[in-house]
């Protein structure tokens, strides 16, 4: 994408109250945060490396707090007075952010207080309450990240603590850039090149900004994507309209990347470097999800697939024999999850299906339904019967997993044919998604 020209407007306007962070800024914040977070690894992927170009993931899974959030939160926090550190310091949070405010204020001895929306998973909230220990208190407020950054605000005005954004401040986004950094030193380190393409996750557009502020200055000829869920693509939004607006509709499935409103001081640094934006489907993240687990041996949160789904998916086009570095932001998933990760995928690939089904009240009805109408490879994975011994028949919910996209057509030419009433239930209906969600 393009600026438009009221996005350079913007842009102008905030650079004349804050100077968006320079390749310098970056520098300081790494030598900042050098021997307090990890340099984590940059680790060749067979798998995606199997179509021709060679792709690297820049493994921030497996930092400090499992996420390069950190970075940020500690290059803000670092830069505080006496005076503002003693007052404490707030944050609002999908989880992440939260543990690196948590690891930095006990590094530093700063209280803190963390606000998170409820769909925070389980893991994370545990993690910062053990990260964080008696210098971080956890706030549970509000359905969104949106709803708890107003919470956290209104927190801070109250306090007198010092709000330390996920992504929309200078130092945080200086923070999140050292990413791009390391991925340079280290791809020279193994291979002696740079990288051809950095592809990367969003979320409020902290990395990305912070990247393209780095990568814009030292090395202009590294293209830089980055990758939105489909349901949460603030950024898009921000760039589409000329300045950050507010998404009506919000899919926090990628909880880690589900951001209302993209970042005053974010867009404008993206817009200005022209960086390719691109979504994926919340679908397609859960198939990556599930590949990395079974292929990688990698379990990775749904933020941490957005830039490798971008490939298998072919969002994002490479060439053989290019270098490509995805950054796999987070590993902080709750394993409960993964029974949700799956059947998203399989409905996805079109493998899972949902039915409304009205059998005949007589003997031998559900044993030819699965006789002769079901497929041998066919799953039944949901099955709600309820019989009425005043009617001739009786209705049941059933939920069918194919083994192949390809065997839905057979199957419901046997349905047809067979002597039940079936309404498929469509997956764009608010039914299929009680279900998917159930």
């Amino acid at each position: 994408m393009r600026v438009s020209a009221g996005l350079e407007d913007a842009a102008a306007d905030l650079r004349r109250v804050a100077p968006p962070p320079g390749a310098e800024q970056v520098e300081e914040a790494a030598a900042r945060l050098a021997g307090v977070v990890d340099r984590t690894p940059l680790q060749r992927n067979a798998r995606l490396s199997a179509g021709g170009a060679e792709v690297w993931l820049k493994r921030e899974d497996l930092q400090v707090v499992r996420s390069y959030k950190v970075r940020g939160a500690y290059n803000v926090i670092a830069q505080l007075g006496e005076t503002e550190r003693a007052r404490g310091v707030v944050c609002a949070s999908a989880g992440n952010h939260g543990q690196g405010l948590a690891y930095a204020c006990a590094a530093l001895g700063v209280q803190g207080r963390v606000f998170l929306p409820r769909n925070t998973p389980r893991q994370k909230r545990e993690r910062i309450d053990a990260i964080g220990g008696d210098h971080v208190q956890v706030v549970v407020t509000g359905a969104t990240y949106d709803e708890a950054a107003v919470a956290a605000a209104a927190d801070a005005v109250r306090t007198g603590a010092t709000v330390v954004p996920a992504f929309d401040d200078l130092r945080t986004i200086a923070g999140q850039g050292t990413v791009a950094l390391e991925v340079v030193e280290q791809l020279r380190e193994q291979t002696g090149h740079l990288p051809d393409v950095l592809v990367v996750p969003v979320g409020g557009g902290g990395l990305l900004a912070g990247c393209l502020a780095w990568l814009r200055q030292r090395h202009p000829g590294v293209r830089v994507v980055g990758v939105e869920p489909q349901g949460a693509a603030s950024v898009a939004a921000a760039l589409a309209a000329g300045h950050p607006v507010d998404l009506l509709d919000l899919d926090t499935f990628v909880d880690g990347a589900s951001v209302r409103r993209a970042g005053a001081l974010t867009t404008p640094v993206v817009a200005a470097a022209g960086a390719e934006l691109v979504q994926v489907p919340e679908g397609a993240v859960c198939v990556e999800l599930l590949a990395m687990y079974a292929a990688d041996g990698i379990v990775a949160e749904p933020a941490g697939a957005l830039a490798s789904t971008a490939l298998t998916t072919g969002v994002v086009r490479v060439e053989p024999g290019q270098r490509v570095v995805c950054v796999l932001s987070g590993g902080n998933n709750d394993v409960s999850r993964y029974d949700d990760i799956a059947e998203r995928a399989a409905v996805h690939e079109g493998r899972k299906h949902y039915f409304l089904v009205e059998f005949p009240q007589q003997p031998g009805a559900l044993r030819h339904f699965l006789d002769e109408v079901l497929g041998p490879d066919d799953d039944i994975t949901l099955f709600e019967y309820v019989k009425r011994s005043n009617r001739e028949t009786g209705p049941a919910l059933v939920g069918v997993e194919l083994t192949r996209r390809e065997d839905l057509p057979p199957l419901l030419e046997r349905m047809a044919a067979a002597p039940v009433q079936v309404e498929p239930i469509p997956s764009d209906s608010p039914m299929f998604r009680f279900l998917l969600s159930g």
